[in-house]
């Protein structure tokens, strides 16, 4: 833990090789904040105390919170997670992640649950986004990228919920003062989406040039906006470590 004359250093968990860290090794470097990449994937070891970190970020994957089987780390994760919580460490869960929050809060995570979402979504505050630090910047609906079929179908209790979109209603939450969820990828950006495979974006019903184009279209304002969130989760983090 820091004290007011250290840095934080932001423990950064990737649980799938094609959900990296985007856009927030660039904002942290921007900030002067280190990053410790712990790419989980590929068998690096998950902190297995909170005790000594500044803040967790936890990225997306395509499978569900509990896939124990397939992804040997996520019981390590979840723990982490527990500790966070208890310890009142500052989280940010983004997709997966956000379902890893969910599911360690005694929420519920369906998968293939809904309908797809893929790229540019509108997002629309709800009515507790007026004292949340994070978020109460946002008076009317904004833009992110999405990339899920498994959805939260139901929040932790005493979550609050804070966006939601046509097709899911459960885009962003907070849990106590210190833990934040987000369904959609605020790391992402329109290089990422132009990678896509359009094959599987066809499989889901999205016609991939649309997809790919309204991204683009959009990128600016997604740097913008998010940029300026992650800044916020930042003075979070920087609050929370001073001792």
């Amino acid at each position: 833990m820091t004290t007011s004359t250290d840095t934080v250093t932001l423990t950064v968990i990737r649980n799938d090789s094609g959900s990296g860290p985007g856009r927030i090794l660039d904002w942290a470097e921007s900030e002067g904040v280190p990053v410790d990449l712990i790419k989980a994937d590929e068998g690096d070891e998950i902190p297995s105390s909170a005790d000594d970190l500044d803040a967790v970020i936890m990225l997306g994957g395509g499978f569900l919170p509990d896939a124990d089987d397939e992804h040997p780390w996520l019981p390590a994760e979840r723990a982490l997670v527990r500790q966070c919580l208890d310890r009142q460490v500052p989280v940010l869960g983004i997709c997966l992640g956000a379902q890893l929050l969910a599911h360690v809060g005694g929420g519920e995570v369906q998968g293939d649950y809904g309908m797809p979402e893929k790229g540019v979504t509108e997002l629309t505050p709800q009515p507790d986004v007026a004292d949340d630090v994070l978020f109460q910047e946002f008076s009317a609906p904004t833009v992110g990228i999405e990339s899920h079929r498994d959805q939260i179908t139901k929040l932790p209790d005493g979550a609050r919920r804070l966006m939601s979109s046509v097709r899911c209603r459960n885009q962003a939450f907070r849990l106590g003062d210190r833990a934040w969820a987000t369904q959609w990828h605020p790391e992402s950006s329109a290089a990422r989406v132009a990678k896509w495979e359009d094959g599987k974006l066809r499989d889901l019903g999205f016609d991939p040039a649309e997809i790919k184009q309204v991204a683009q279209e959009h990128d600016e304002q997604l740097e913008t906006t998010w940029r300026a969130f992650f800044g916020r989760f930042l003075n979070v983090v920087r609050t929370a470590g001073v001792r």
